[in-house]
């Protein structure tokens, strides 16, 4: 293990020299904001142009911290570029100006920040990308939970998703600076207001901001760090050819096999992975010996390798000629740092014939730990190995063995007259070379004793007689067949190992080939059709993938146009699909169906679904085919993720444009709509002053209607771009309630109004105007929709860490089971001749002002009476409470 590989890794210096040209990437990389990740990478920055470098500052997000402004002081800054967008004017970095500029060194904040619309780029970490690309080296920061694979994890203990990511592929190439502070002294910083406002940081410290979060948050990325580091030593490493492990982190190999109890090394591989946050890998060494194994053995290797798949680890197959050399060589190239290797019970007579796997690991793998476990029942277990048909060689290979040794015995009888004895007994060799390579092993051995005793039979006195005359014929003898037998072996672990060899070339150019034709389509559907019919065609199956759709999973191709599920395939095939795991014959899970089902995975979805399965209703893959189906898999799943996001990429920019003309629509309908209404309002007043005409009631109604329509329009418009701006203040209900009620006196003519809002009860901290805007449309819709003469009640109540305000009307009611659905934009429910008098608008701008102001909004039928009650939900968090609430 300490020898030099025998040279550099290709495929590394070809990722080296993909990076000639391009510039450096460095990350500040932080567990939570206020860390110091801007303050340090501009001090950084400082130093280096202290050194002579030329450093501009690309963009920085101060967020107003006075010694982070400081830092920027007295250093070129690229001014930022105007991007105009609704109505407003947003400033992005200027990323032709910095090309244009070209320094050596660029500082760029918030890699993972997302562009506005009519950027280049959509986001940030593309620009840098550019950057990069033009050999601008670039310095940036970025938060742990920005990192795209860790976004679910930080999701699943903050109950936060940020939908900003940057993917992981970027962090790979980069240099990466933990930047660090404690948890506690964090808060305190956050106490101190000097990484949020008061308020914000108030909530901050109540929600994200607590010491087991920011914790959990620290270790992970002081271990992404780690993997980031490990990563591109590997890489130098192997682009070098350097040896040893270099364990600067676990690596761990278990090798598994065809014996019983290998489950139990998988179960412990795991645990041991698991307490060193270590990668792994299911390592099956495939030997001569391999194609011995019988139908229940296969089924034990495959069954250990879905175990391994569903438990997390990396699953490979290693062609060599003997286990040990095959672990070896694994642990070589992987820079493994344990491996776990499980022991049976052999005999001594056993051990002193084949030796010992685990003696010869612990003597020949030095610097690598090897963990022992015991192979439970391995000892007793029968059946594992069959003899193949023909394993002591053909009846052909016999006869034509046989055929060249009189072949030889002739010409060297023919020549006998010319060649000296010597020459003779040399020609043997040529049948027994040919019969090792050709026929195996045994039948060389043959050739090398007919050769033996053809020699002595016509060619050593006395000729015609197996007797020896002359004691050095018999040494002669002796030495012919010790070369007949070393060199049949020879050539015979030659042709194994050109086998081996062969099967490799044969896999790498299955794999190859097949992205070679994955990546000249741009069709799911011709895809599909691909994935099948050269899955089957290299693995001689049955195959059928199967997608998600609305109503279900669908079959989209199959390599046979007469392919049917039946019941128990798609029960399988569903199960595949929402747990990305292995499903069906041969897997663990509903082993019943005919058909096994891999899922299609890029990152943490499941893209779709791939059948395979045997006409004679065998398992369907062996276990040395299996790494190489799950490398076609991991392609066919990139090719299909590619397909997806080129189309999400076509869709977005439909959206863009449609938005763009919604915003010049919207900009229209408030300048072109808003002065003419106002218009109207204004003189149907001063009409109504002189002449009280009906009509112009009917006016003055309509015309406020339309003005509220257009509200309601641009209100949305601003709830779905996320442009509120919340001017938090306490606002007393009793107030805001009897102005809502006020305003709406029109909408609600005809109904009574049952104010139940005592006047004890504590401020709310809201936005005036929003918060009005949220009681006009509940109180507009219960009039809309209450039955004419019944009352409206507006009811507020204190109850345990909350207070609720609901409005209740006596109408048709809410459809149960749909009361979420009002909420949505544009959504009336049918079901009343009333459902046609709104836009549907109303409520959807009742839950998005709601949400924004960190309220809870919910619809619910009466319980008794008929009717609808919507209610709005104010935390604790959003009471001001007086002092002898507060306990002063």
């Amino acid at each position: 293990m300490t020898d030099l590989p025998d040279r550099p890794s290709p495929e590394a210096f070809l990722r080296r020299a993909a990076q000639e040209g391009r510039g450096q990437l460095k990350i500040f990389l932080g567990a939570a904001p206020g860390v110091g990740k801007t303050y340090e990478m501009l001090s950084e920055g400082a130093a280096r142009r202290r050194a002579g470098i030329d450093v501009i500052v690309g963009i920085v997000e101060t967020h107003g911290r006075a010694e982070t402004e400081a830092l920027t002081r007295g250093k070129e800054i690229i001014p930022r570029r105007d991007i105009a967008y609704e109505g407003r004017t947003l400033q992005e970095m200027d990323l032709d100006a910095i090309l244009e500029r070209r320094p050596r060194l660029a500082l760029v904040d918030e890699l993972a920040h997302t562009n506005a619309p009519g950027s280049r780029h959509p986001k940030r970490w593309q620009d840098v990308e550019e950057l990069l690309a033009n050999g601008i080296d670039v310095y940036t920061t970025i938060n742990i939970q920005h990192v795209e694979s860790l976004n679910d994890v930080v999701a699943s203990f903050t109950r936060v998703r940020v939908r900003e990511t940057v993917p992981d592929s970027v962090l790979e190439m980069a240099e990466i600076e933990v930047v660090d502070i404690p948890p506690d002294e964090l808060i305190e910083r956050l106490k101190e207001g000097k990484v949020y406002l008061p308020e914000e940081a108030t909530r901050a410290l109540a929600h994200f901001f607590s010491k087991s979060n920011l914790s959990a948050l620290r270790e992970l990325a002081l271990r992404r760090a780690a993997q980031a580091v490990d990563t591109q030593m590997l890489e130098h490493l192997r682009a070098n050819a350097l040896g040893g492990t270099w364990a600067g982190t676990e690596r761990i190999a278990v090798a598994v096999g065809d014996l019983p109890g290998a489950d139990g090394l998988i179960r412990a591989a795991k645990r041991i992975a698991d307490a060193q946050h270590a990668p792994w890998t299911a390592v099956y060494v495939e030997t001569p010996r391999s194609r011995a194994l019988g139908p229940e053995a296969h089924r034990r290797v495959a069954g250990v390798f879905n175990l391994a798949t569903q438990l997390g680890a990396a699953v490979v197959s290693v062609p060599a000629m003997s286990v040990v050399e095959g672990l070896k060589t694994y642990v070589a190239e992987a820079r493994a740092t344990q491996i776990v290797v499980g022991k049976s019970a052999r005999s001594r007579l056993f051990e002193l014939r084949h030796g010992s796997v685990v003696d010869r690991l612990v003597r020949e793998t030095p610097g690598v730990a090897v963990h022992v476990m015991p192979l439970e029942g391995a000892a007793t277990a029968g059946g594992s190995r069959v003899r193949p048909r023909g394993s002591w060689g053909s009846w052909g290979g016999y006869a034509w063995t046989t055929a060249m040794v009189a072949v030889v015995t002739g010409v060297g009888t023919g020549l006998f007259h010319f060649l000296n004895l010597g020459n003779v007994a040399l020609l043997y060799l040529l049948p027994v070379m040919a019969a090792a390579s050709l026929f195996g092993l045994r039948t060389g051995l043959f050739a090398g004793l007919a050769s033996s005793l053809a020699y002595n039979f016509f060619f050593l006195p006395p000729t015609y007689t197996l007797t020896v005359s002359s004691p050095e014929n018999v040494i002669s003898i002796f030495v012919l067949l010790g070369v007949a037998i070393v060199t049949s072996q020879l050539t015979a672990r030659v042709r194994v190992q050109a086998d081996l060899a062969a099967a490799s070339a044969r896999s790498n150019a299955a794999l190859a080939g097949f992205l070679r034709q994955l990546t000249s389509l741009g069709d799911r559907t011709d895809v599909s059709r691909m994935i099948c019919s050269e899955i089957a065609r290299l693995f001689d199956l049955r195959t059928v993938i199967l997608e998600q759709e609305p109503t279900g999973l669908a079959v989209q191709a199959a390599n046979m146009p007469d392919t049917r599920l039946g019941t128990m395939e798609f029960a399988a095939a569903g199960w595949a699909q929402d747990t990305g795991q292995p499903a069906g014959r041969g897997s663990g899970t509903l082993t019943a169906s005919d058909w096994q089902f891999l899922p299609l995975k890029a990152g943490d979805r499941t893209l779709a679904v791939l059948g395979i399965a045997r006409d004679d209703g065998t398992d369907p893959i062996r276990p040395d085919q299996l790494p190489l189906l799950l490398g076609l898999l991991d392609q066919a799943a990139l090719a299909m993720e590619r397909l997806r996001l080129e189309g999400e990429m076509r869709d977005v920019d439909t959206v863009r444009e449609r938005d763009r003309l919604r915003a010049a629509l919207l900009s229209s309908v408030s300048h072109d709509l808003r002065t003419p209404l106002t218009s109207v309002l204004t003189a149907a007043a001063e009409l109504r002053r002189e002449h009280d005409h009906p009509l112009l009631g009917i006016i003055e109604n309509e015309a406020m209607r339309l003005n509220r329509f257009v509200s309601n329009l641009l209100d949305m418009t601003r709830v779905e771009a996320g442009a509120l701006r919340l001017r938090i203040e306490p606002v007393d209900l009793t107030d805001a309630v009897a102005s809502a009620v006020a305003d709406t006196r029109r909408s609600l003519e005809g109904h009574a109004i049952s104010l139940q809002v005592p006047p004890d009860l504590p401020l709310v901290s809201v936005d005036p105007q929003l918060f009005h805007h949220c009681l006009l449309n509940l109180l507009d819709n219960a009039g809309r929709y209450a039955d004419p003469g019944t009352p409206i009640t507006v009811r507020a109540e204190r109850g345990y860490g909350e207070l609720t305000l609901s409005v209740l009307d006596e109408g048709p009611g809410l459809p149960p089971g749909r009361e979420a659905e009002v909420f949505e934009t544009f959504r009336r429910l049918e079901g009343s001749d009333r459902s046609a008098g709104g836009t549907g608008l109303g409520l959807a701008i009742v839950k998005g002002f709601a949400d924004a102001m960190g309220m809870t909004v919910a619809a619910a039928g009466r319980h008794d009476k008929q009717g609808a009650c919507f209610t709005i939900r104010f935390s604790e968090a959003l009471l001001v409470l007086n002092a002898e609430e507060c306990g002063a």
